[in-house]
């Protein structure tokens, strides 16, 4: 099968990209065209393969056209959120060994106070800036396809884990072999079979291209001869326009985008057609059980949810049908072997609890991190993104918490989620979170943050409520021994919960909020 320049040379006249917000669309030849002279534009900045670059861009067409060049000329495209700090950025790009950094005018002044020290060459991909030069004006000096790249490897994108605790990391995965070259990416073949991508697709991506996701599914849908309506920020009424509008037929989500579009009136949320609209992808962040049972009862079974991470050592995937059986899960392995390893390393059986781990899968390592690498290692040489679990007699996953996570009280362990699922059945409860705050006797205990729904009044009595309700299926050691009530909970862009914020915050604060139970 093709890859992307491949079907962009057989039918460059198509639309593959439309910027919603914009109104802009690029067609597949304009596309390729302007990723074969970045690469050409990579190469000539000196740039040999395995080398590193950073790209700092809101949502655009050119995110994808530079990790396309980046694939071609055979380095990494190290992609940037748009919301970190100067000195987060100049961390990244320091710790990447970044050679340049391609950024628009509106991310330029994240880019201002890096330090003196930090000589890097800045590229717009916009009008050229005092502090910048112009990207588009590089590439129409380019005296044409001057640089053989065909004997180099195939890059990459190169993500940097969230940092949910503590200095995000790179994920460095091996550059795929020359010889694919021309050829469909492997990965996209496996998206292909798994979510019914072909060339009908019409893929909605809602999230931040900075992300592991939206970027690569966007990627993928291109390489398979599908089209991409990219949103430059999520909003619930507009994702449902542009469902009906462009015919959508796949989509992907986090929970947090559910929930805001549940929140919608229903005459609202009933106007729109979404007939064309046959997978819902989501993944990043757990999903409550009665909000995904809301979605399918509003969408029908077109909801596929998986587990995995930017890391790739192995994914599990669930479809509507197996999810209604198996409220919770996140699935079976789709790729690698799943296992559930006690402390001492030892394979636990169906239904026992311990760290998820992948064999069989693929294979990374953590830039300029030995050491956190052969964290993510075993004896047995498989990986884990650090999850605590268990699995069913058929195999099927269900996550309990991260491991970093884990509440210690007296000696025995506290899953923050389960915690979590037993006190959101409250009606009162619009989200929350439970995170371990110090105790003198028992060195943690569970503090719960709760968001409440409106109208809803934050009483000792309302906290007595949620706490009492959970009782019936908590044993008392796991019930919070205190509840605050905020206005909202840290999260990324993805919907991941922030815990170690909430946990810096109520550090100190162990007297906040409403107490619950007697120490």
């Amino acid at each position: 099968m093709q890859d992307f320049f491949g079907r962009a040379k057989a039918a460059p006249d198509r639309v593959v990209v439309v910027l919603a917000e914009q109104g802009r669309s690029c067609t597949a030849g304009a596309l390729a065209q302007q990723a074969l002279q970045m690469a050409q534009w990579l190469a000539a900045q000196g740039l040999q393969p395995g080398k590193r670059f950073a790209v700092l861009l809101e949502n655009r067409a050119e995110i994808l056209a530079l990790v396309l060049a980046a694939r071609e000329a055979g380095v990494y495209a190290a992609v940037l959120s748009t919301h970190l700090t100067a000195d987060e950025v100049a961390y990244i790009v320091q710790d990447c060994d970044a050679r340049l950094i391609v950024a628009s005018s509106q991310t330029l002044p994240q880019l201002a106070d890096l330090p003196r020290t930090l000589a890097l060459p800045c590229w717009t991909v916009d009008e050229a800036q005092p502090q910048a030069a112009s990207l588009p004006a590089a590439l129409a000096a380019l005296p044409g396809p001057a640089i053989n790249l065909s004997d180099r490897p195939l890059g990459r994108d190169l993500l940097y884990s969230s940092g949910t605790t503590g200095r995000p990391k790179g994920v460095l995965k091996p550059l795929w072999p020359a010889s694919l070259r021309g050829q469909c990416d492997p990965e996209a073949l496996g998206t292909a079979r798994l979510m019914q991508v072909d060339e009908r697709t019409v893929y909605l991506s809602p999230a931040p291209l900075y992300h592991a996701a939206p970027l690569r599914y966007t990627l993928r849908v291109l390489e398979l001869g599908g089209s991409a309506v990219i949103m430059e920020r999520f909003d619930a009424q507009s994702a449902l326009e542009l469902i009906e509008r462009h015919r959508v037929t796949h989509s992907q989500w986090v929970p947090t985008m559910f929930t805001r579009m549940l929140r919608l009136p229903e005459e609202l949320r009933r106007r729109h057609d979404l007939s064309s609209h046959r997978v819902a992808i989501h993944a990043a962040a757990p999903c409550p059980v009665e909000v995904k049972r809301a979605m399918l009862d509003w969408w029908g079974d077109i909801l596929i949810e998986y587990y995995a991470g930017s890391e790739g050592c192995g994914t599990t995937m669930i479809n509507s049908a197996e999810w209604r059986l198996r409220p919770g899960s996140v699935g079976r392995a789709t790729t690698g072997q799943l296992h559930i390893v006690d402390d001492q390393g030892r394979e636990l059986p169906a239904g026992e609890i311990g760290q998820v781990f992948f064999s069989g899968g693929g294979t990374f390592s953590y830039l300029n991190d030995p050491e956190k690498t052969r964290q993510a290692l075993n004896e047995q040489g498989w990986f884990t993104y650090g999850d605590i679990g268990h699995v069913d007699a058929d195999g099927y996953l269900f996550l309990s918490d991260r491991r970093a996570d884990l509440i210690l009280s007296g000696g025995v362990n506290l899953y923050p989620q389960e915690i979590e699922n037993a006190l959101a059945r409250h009606p009162d409860v619009q989200e929350l979170a439970v995170v371990g705050v110090p105790h003198p006797d028992f060195g943690e205990v569970p503090l719960a943050a709760v968001v409440l729904r409106p109208g809803a009044e934050p009483s000792p009595a309302t906290a007595r409520a949620i706490a009492g309700q959970a009782a019936g299926v908590l044993a008392r050691l796991k019930l919070p021994q205190r509840m605050v009530f905020v206005e909202s909970l840290p999260r990324l862009e993805t919907g991941k919960l922030l815990r170690r914020k909430l946990k810096e915050r109520y550090r100190d604060e162990t007297q906040a909020g409403f107490g619950l139970r007697d120490s």
